[in-house]
This record gives structure tokens, sequence and C-alpha cells, in this order.
């Protein structure tokens, strides 16, 4: 009778703890920044749990690892970043989430990767990333009324399937709405509700991500560094994304950089310093100039055949009505100049914001053009204005539908091609350019 009883308690009982466990994640896992030896693992889950990440080597007979094992609590969010530190370059790896000592099933396959080892050895390793921004999620309760702005979240499923090593979310990743603006309460759960969609689970736990921020997720519509809660929602974007850094030379913010493969990406940060767009008196930066000589400096330093200045507003698109760099000439023209004097090759500029999607090209005379990729929208109501005069974009790269951008890079050293494809939200494709690297030189 003993016997049965256990047996009765390991049928029903244990299959319905496991089940109870996994019912407490909220969204993830999520990857994060992938080094040689490092990845960061991202989750959050609703109440207080205990959780930890067992990874390994996919292949017969591995050994199998486990990161530091950390408890969610209440003033983190229920967030937590783990980080796999016993990896080796170049490997793609399994892995699965416990939850008070408890697997958390998914119905697709966890995989990360680690970056190659090639300097000095091989080639530089083709890669892909996708990219997009303005994803807005509906909560009606907190919308405003009429029709909803967000839609086709399909997309999310349509580029988890997308074989891109990483993605690259552009900023206005959520929206905080009148009722997130002024509490961290508010916020965490704008951003909490956001991000546990279904459509974008399988995207977070399959895809690298990477991300900055613009005025959406950073505050109220057009905010800046005059909003008073910039030090909560910094504190919350730490929280709920896994970069590799936050902020340069000991300032704050989310400036960051990271290198995959042979390409180098500047993550530059528009909103914590910025001056108000209607400031008329004293100096108007949208970067600050710690932040902008920073990135110089990196610029001259990179080596690398394409080098991705990525950042929330439109840079190269001369129209002022709307937030593009151009409502800060000074501070354009000191960057843009830069980039000449000293020589930078490889320059491209990678933004959102606007709600439609195009290549803005910038020819100089005696050096090579630069781009300006603009990719928007996700999910977000799609540009409806009547067509800017944008001269400097590229015919037929204008997108006034929801879509997402694919960059991939091939060929040898020295002999490297980036191709981008824009797709529309089933993923067909709309519209494809090639640039080799010494037409940036």
């Amino acid at each position: 009778m003993k016997k049965t009883l256990i047996l009765l308690i390991l049928i029903f009982i244990i299959p319905n703890l496991v089940i109870a466990q996994s019912d407490l994640l909220q969204n993830g896992p999520m990857i994060g920044h992938s080094q040689m030896r490092e990845v960061a693992l991202w989750l959050q889950t609703k109440s207080e749990a205990a959780v930890k990440a067992e990874y390994w080597v996919k292949k017969e007979n591995s050994e199998h690892f486990f990161t530091d094992e950390i408890v969610t609590k209440k003033e983190k969010a229920f967030t937590a970043n783990l980080v796999a530190d016993q990896v080796e370059p170049g490997m793609i790896y399994g892995y699965r989430i416990y939850i008070n000592d408890q697997v958390v099933e998914r119905e697709y396959e966890l995989e990360f990767k680690t970056q190659t080892l090639w300097q000095w050895r091989t080639d530089p390793p083709e890669f892909s990333f996708i990219t997009g921004s303005c994803a807005y999620i509906n909560e009606e309760q907190y919308d405003r009324p009429g029709k909803p702005y967000g839609s086709e979240y399909k997309i999310f499923e349509t580029m988890a399937e997308n074989p891109a090593d990483f993605m690259l979310w552009l900023g206005d990743n959520y929206y905080y709405r009148e009722a997130d603006y002024y509490s961290r309460t508010g916020m965490i759960k704008r951003i909490t509700h956001d991000r546990s969609i279904p459509e974008l689970q399988k995207l977070w736990a399959t895809k690298h991500h990477y991300a900055i921020w613009d005025d959406h997720d950073f505050g109220p519509n057009n905010s800046d560094r005059s909003y008073i809660h910039k030090d909560t929602v910094l504190e919350l974007f730490k929280l709920f994304w896994a970069n590799p850094g936050y902020g340069v030379n000991g300032n704050k913010g989310i400036t960051t950089y990271f290198q995959w493969s042979d390409v180098d990406f500047f993550l530059l940060d528009n909103r914590y310093f910025r001056t108000p767009n209607d400031r008329r008196t004293g100096k108007r930066v949208m970067l600050g100039d710690e932040q902008l000589n920073w990135l110089i400096d990196a610029l001259s330093n990179s080596n690398a055949p394409f080098k991705f200045v990525v950042i929330g507003g439109q840079v190269l698109n001369p129209t002022t009505w709307a937030e593009t760099y151009a409502i800060f000439p000074e501070e354009k023209e000191k960057l843009l100049n830069a980039i000449r004097k000293e020589g930078i090759t490889g320059v491209v500029f990678l933004d959102g914001d606007r709600h439609m999607s195009e290549i803005s090209k910038l020819e100089r005379r005696g050096t090579y053009p630069l781009y300006d990729f603009t990719i928007s929208s996700l999910t977000a109501g799609v540009n409806n204005y009547p067509d800017e005069p944008n001269f400097l974009r590229v015919e037929g790269s204008l997108m006034k539908q929801h879509n997402f951008a694919e960059f991939s890079f091939s060929g040898k050293r020295n002999d490297r091609t980036m191709t981008c494809k824009i797709f529309d939200v089933n993923g067909n494709e709309l519209y494809k350019i090639s640039i080799h690297e010494n037409e940036l030189k």
C-alpha cells in the first residue's frame, strides 16, 4: 500500500510541480551578448524564484555546466541576468533554464553561440543579423481610444525563423504610455507586458539580442535630458537587456560597443544627454561632448571594414520637421567633419524611429559616400504622412509598411561584402542592396 501511494505521488504530484515551475516564467529566456569566453542569458519570473541555466557543447558526451543560481527579486522586477562563463570560442551550445531546480520546457530548440577566434588564423567568419525598431504592443485600457496602434505581431515569429546570428533593436522597443511615465511601477508593468506576448518568446530564446533606446522606451514622446525619471529608465534598461555594457568613460547612459566577426558596432544614446528640441539658447547637443568624442576616438581606432554607428534617430535625412540629426546641425557637422578629417573608412549609420524604412546616401567630394539605413516600423503604426523631400534617399528604398531588415557579411579578408535585405511581415523580400568594403574607402 505504501509503495502504491509513493507511485501515485510520483505520477501525479511531480509532473504538476514541474508545470507549476514552468508557469513561473514571465518571459524569456533571452540570449544576450556573446563573447568568446562569456554569454549572457536573461529571463523574468512572475514572482520570487531561484533560477539558473545549464549549458553544453552540442556534441556527444560533452560536459554540462551551470551558471550561478540567482534568486529573482521584486526590487529587480523579478529579472535575472545569468552568465555562461565556462564557454570556449566558436562553439554552439545547447541550454535549458531551471526555475526552483525544475527544468522549464520549451517547444523549440534552445541554443546559443560563442564568437569565433578567427584573428591571425582564418578569413573572418560570415554572419548576419536582423534589425528593426518601433515595436508597439496594444493594451486597450492604456492605449489611446480608436484604432489599435500596434498590429501584425506575426513579424516576430517570421524573424525568429530567420537564420541570423543576432537581433539588434533600434529603439522604441516598447512604448511607455501616460499611465507609465511617472512611476517605476508603471514602467515595469509596461515593459513586462510588452515583452511577454507569445509571438516574441521564440525570438528571445533563439537569437542573441543587443539594444539601444529612443524616445518611447526612454520616456514621453520626444523626451530628452530634462525627463525627471531618466535614471529610473536607465536602471530598468539595464535590468531588461543584456548588453555588454552601459555608458562609457564613467558616464551614465546606454552607450556601448561590440564586435561580431570583423564588423564593429557602436551603440549610441540619443536621449540621456539630449538638449530639448525647442531649446533656443545655449549649446544644443544630441550626444553630448563626452559621448561624441568617445565615438570619434573609437571609430578612429577601428580597423573594421564596416563600422556601424547605431542610433535612435536618422542621421543623414536633411528634414528638420522630424527628430533627425538635422535639428542639431552643429553637432552633426562636427561628427561628419571628424569622419572626413580623420580618414575614417567604412562608416555606416543604422537607425529607426520614423515608422518607415529608407536608405539615405550622402555623396562626398574626394571620399566615399555615407549610407544611413533607417529600419522602421516592426508593429507600430506606419508613417502615413505625405512623402517628405529627402533628396538623399536611394531610389526604391522607401518602405511604408511593417518590415525588418537582414544584414549579411561575406567574402575573404579585404574582400568583404555587406548585403541588406528588407522583408515584410511574412518574410517576403521587398528590397536588396549590396555594398563592397572598397566602396567605403
